[in-house]
């Protein structure tokens, strides 16, 4: 994220629940996901399960300054990397709007905005394998979420620990100087 574009000082860091500055000994926090799975649908108390932009939901329910700093792409989503919180293990990435995202830092769970359904859905649900939120963090540009979680289970609808075992690509290795 660029702080002159956000009206932000550089290196401040947003109490996503205020639209205060966190102190600086506070983790950094941020934003939105989605990822195919099979867990159920959550069902909005106050808000519909709608589509990302749509009339029911044009008023962002985030803190200006984090509506502000994030960059959606033209579905109004924005990927979220989620990452155990201790070994640091990537074990999904997933969609959020920012809905989902006010849902996630509200709930102390994980919310993800599924493309493929138009709904939101909380990790774990159906399969019990939880997603407990430990930090979140908006990376430098505003584009991408990083999700700390403590991983309950397997995170990948396959039954992986992550979305990612067993898929790997063959290239060529660099050597580091």
């Amino acid at each position: 994220m660029d702080p002159q574009a956000s009206g932000l000082p550089e290196g401040t860091r947003l109490d996503l629940m205020s639209e205060q500055p966190a102190p600086a000994t506070s983790p950094a926090n941020a934003v939105p996901g989605d990822a195919v799975d099979t867990d159920a649908v959550v069902s909005g108390d106050a808000v519909a399960n709608t589509a990302p932009g749509a009339p029911e939901s044009s008023a962002s329910p985030l803190p200006a300054g984090l509506a502000d700093a994030l960059k959606r792409d033209s579905a109004g989503l924005v990927a979220a990397i989620v990452q155990q919180f201790d070994t640091h293990e990537v074990l999904m990435l997933g969609w959020m709007d920012d809905e989902a995202l006010h849902r996630t830092m509200t709930s102390g769970r994980v919310t993800f905005y599924s493309r493929s359904r138009q709904e939101y859905w909380r990790k774990g649900d159906t399969s019990g394998h939880v997603q407990w939120v430990k930090s979140l963090a908006m990376d430098c540009d505003g584009d991408a979420l990083l999700i700390r979680v403590d991983q309950v289970g397997a995170a990948c609808h396959t039954g992986t620990r992550t979305c990612f075992d067993g898929r790997e690509i063959d290239a060529v290795v660099g050597h580091g100087g």
